[in-house]
């Protein structure tokens, strides 16, 4: 499921787009200033962003600034620009400033829907296939997990939680950073979750389960 990250200081505007790109069937997430998003960053990790130009404190454009001068894989994130600027010239910086795209306000939410799914297509051709990471095959597009070519049966949530960890190999992970990737905001959700899940993909993975190790007091991390 494709993370996306909105930001965008109009409360209703922001509320209507992540409603639509929910019944597309992304995971979004809604913020109202840039420095927000950049705490985002870190613990959404979002494919997509859309992007206001007018916000409060940072504005878009320094915004665009900094991610661009992160470290990869964060600096490349594709960017849409949302904004109600329609001069030349706004358009013109925002695209030199690394933004893939530029819609202008007011706009169609089908048209909005359409350019974020193409350029998805676009952008994920680079990373699409398959994913082996500490003996575990994950196919993103067919949702299937192998272990030495037998295949392991997951729920959606293992399998997401898997794929996070398997896109990552050696990173560490926080309990709160994956509940908040897997399972969003949900009010109901506790980090106890995240152990139950992990607990079940050990189990169902075998021995390639122990490449999932604990870091005490942290979270979860997937050993290449």
């Amino acid at each position: 499921m494709k993370r996306i990250l909105v930001i965008e200081d109009e409360e209703d505007l922001r509320e209507i787009v992540l409603f639509n790109l929910e019944k597309e069937g992304y995971r979004p997430l809604g913020v109202e200033n840039a420095n927000d998003a950049l705490i985002a960053l870190e613990e959404f990790s979002p494919d997509l962003i859309l992007l206001d130009l007018m916000l409060p404190g940072l504005s878009g454009f320094q915004f665009l600034h900094i991610l661009r001068n992160s470290a990869p894989p964060v600096k490349d994130t594709p960017v849409i620009v949302v904004s109600a600027r329609t001069r030349e010239g706004d358009i013109v910086r925002a695209l030199e400033e690394g933004a893939d795209d530029y819609v202008t306000k007011p706009f169609s939410v089908k048209v909005l829907l359409a350019r974020v799914g193409a350029l998805l297509r676009r952008t994920g051709k680079k990373g699409s296939g398959i994913i082996n990471a500490g003996g575990i095959s994950l196919d993103p597009d067919g949702m299937t997990v192998s272990v030495d070519g037998e295949e392991v049966s997951l729920t959606r949530k293992e399998f997401e939680l898997l794929a996070l960890l398997v896109s990552h190999p050696g990173r560490v992970f926080t309990r709160n950073q994956l509940l908040t990737n897997v399972w969003g905001y949900e009010a109901d959700v506790v980090t106890r979750t995240v152990d139950a899940h992990v607990s079940s993909l050990r189990k169902k993975l075998g021995n390639a389960g122990t490449k999932i190790k604990t870091v005490p007091r942290i979270g979860y991390r997937l050993d290449p």
